[in-house]
């Protein structure tokens, strides 16, 4: 998709704005790569957040914002005191409130024209495909692996992109993975590709610690590649890995490649 001949009025658009999303998008609706047909894309789409925590926070966020018509919020987890450090969307009063419930409410009042669904379950392999069903982009911030499986066998069996994001300490980063489909084709390589198995050390942020802000820079990555694929605008990370070193300031993107014997996409599953 591309976006290099789109006009910068809305109106020319099929169905067009309301005078406020006009205003609110102007910004959008002024930029070559994106135009009235970019955010006519955005308004239509229909993306899936698992994880309501300290990436989803600012991928909904900035998601919202950008005028996406419906998100998905997946997460069975409440709002503690810890999240407070990091996870912008919560306030000291929603402690103890389930986070999608919060989180979906802090959305609506940001942009009132985008659709919030807040599902208060544990995405697992049994439920999966029925949650993420329907959904042009599925964003993965979760932080256990048994869910990150699960996120991407289901991309890869609905044909959907997952982007997906990690950070702990310092360190972050953001990948586009494997279900961006071309011609009925995988694309690049799918999660397990890059890790087929759960590590043995696991660095969760509750066991090393993160550095709040990192979770804003990482997860505004996430959103900006879900607004790409959206829209058609740019290179996405897929089949590339974006790593951010916070603590020097530092970033470098790597190559990723499909793994012919991954245990979810390789040639055991053709």
């Amino acid at each position: 998709m591309s976006s290099a001949d789109t006009p910068i009025n809305p109106l020319a658009s099929p169905g067009g704005f309301s005078p406020d999303e006009r205003t609110r998008y102007a910004r959008h609706i002024m930029l070559h790569e994106v135009g009235g047909r970019g955010q006519q894309r955005l308004k239509a789409a229909k993306v899936a957040l698992v994880g309501a925590g300290g990436l989803g926070a600012p991928v909904g966020l900035y998601l919202a914002a950008a005028g996406v018509g419906r998100l998905r919020l997946i997460d069975a987890d409440t709002v503690s005191l810890s999240n407070l450090q990091r996870q912008v969307l919560y306030q000291t009063a929603d402690i103890g409130e389930p986070k999608v419930a919060r989180a979906a409410s802090a959305l609506g009042a940001l942009n009132p024209h985008c659709t919030v669904d807040a599902v208060a379950e544990q995405l697992t392999t049994d439920n999966a495909a029925d949650l993420l069903s329907g959904f042009d982009v599925v964003v993965d911030g979760t932080d256990d692996f048994a869910t990150r499986f699960a996120v991407n066998d289901a991309c890869l069996a609905l044909a959907l992109p997952l982007v997906s994001g990690a950070l702990a300490r310092w360190q972050g980063q953001v990948g586009v993975f494997g279900c961006h489909m071309v011609g009925g084709a995988q694309a690049g390589p799918c999660y397990r590709c890059f890790v087929p198995e759960v590590p043995e050390q696991i660095e969760t942020c509750e066991a090393v610690g993160v550095i709040g802000a990192l979770a804003g820079v990482i997860g505004t990555v996430m959103a900006l590649e879900v607004v790409k694929l959206l829209t058609g605008a740019g290179e996405p990370l897929l089949g590339r890995l974006w790593l951010y070193d916070g603590l020097q300031a530092e970033s470098r993107t790597i190559g990723l490649h499909r793994d012919p014997e991954c245990p979810a996409c390789g040639q055991a599953h053709a």
